[in-house]
């Protein structure tokens, strides 16, 4: 079995143990967004400015998401392309904005782990709700091979 069936099949069966699948869903979306947010906000050393103005941790770990997508799954990588290129655009909106951007990054986060935590309750408790953090860049590429599954896209 490919490393990419390993990890898909893994979080195939923490997705089938939720007791509801929106929240899930949902506390995942905004638990990455605001796990990437936080990194996306953090100070970063002057040599990441002059190499260029979106150089930060947040697009770090995006460019490496992508590029750990890319390694495990070609198609994978290029349809995780748009998903990729979409948070990092929200979260430059986001910091154009007179909001203060990690207060919004850390309710995302606070919110995520609340929703899983409830999603968990009673059926996991606290080390299901660690494994589905450790599992977070892995959820929308699960998402992206099941739509490929549905069309038939091999990957």
């Amino acid at each position: 079995m490919s490393d990419t069936n390993i990890w898909l099949t893994e979080f195939n069966e923490r997705q089938t143990k939720t007791s509801n699948l929106t929240i899930f869903w949902i506390s995942q979306l905004l638990l990455l967004f605001g796990i990437v947010g936080i990194l996306w906000f953090l100070p970063v050393p002057f040599e990441f400015e002059k190499i260029s103005p979106l150089l930060n941790w947040g697009s770090a770990l995006l460019m490496a998401s992508i590029v750990y997508y890319f390694i495990i799954s070609v198609p994978l990588g290029i349809g995780m392309l748009p998903f990729i290129l979409g948070v990092g655009a929200i979260l430059t909106w986001i910091s154009n904005q007179s909001v203060q951007p990690e207060y919004i990054s850390s309710v995302l986060v606070g919110t995520g782990i609340a929703g899983l935590s409830l999603d968990h309750y009673g059926v996991g408790g606290l080390r299901a709700l660690l494994r589905d953090v450790q599992l977070i860049m892995i959820a929308p590429l699960w998402l992206l091979s099941d739509i490929y599954r549905r069309l038939g896209i091999p990957y």
